[in-house]
């Protein structure tokens, strides 16, 4: 670090730093738990243009339901995202 950024550490409140350690933390999950959705998602569309038995495509679209209604319960997506998803997987389902 350098000599500005050390003085600038020190000056913050203690409650600022743990906001920041706070707010990483929350955003390393986020992260996480947006790219378990996206690799569900990409599965069900793989899945979806190998045209995979009905029965294996309802469970993948099922755990990217599960997935995304985790989400929006954990405040990583907003409920209208969620639904926008499945709903256009849904469709994309029912047009194969």
């Amino acid at each position: 670090m350098t000599e500005e950024t050390k003085k600038k550490e020190a000056v913050r409140k203690p409650s600022a730093l743990k906001r920041d350690l706070q707010a990483e933390k929350r955003r390393l999950r986020n992260r996480s738990h947006r790219s378990s959705v996206l690799t569900a998602i990409r599965g069900f569309e793989s899945a979806l243009a190998q045209k995979v038995e009905p029965a294996a495509l309802k469970e993948k679209l099922n755990t990217v339901y599960s997935l995304m209604d985790k989400g929006v319960k954990k405040g990583v997506y907003k409920a209208n995202k969620a639904s926008r998803t499945k709903s256009r997987l849904t469709a994309r389902l029912a047009k194969a």
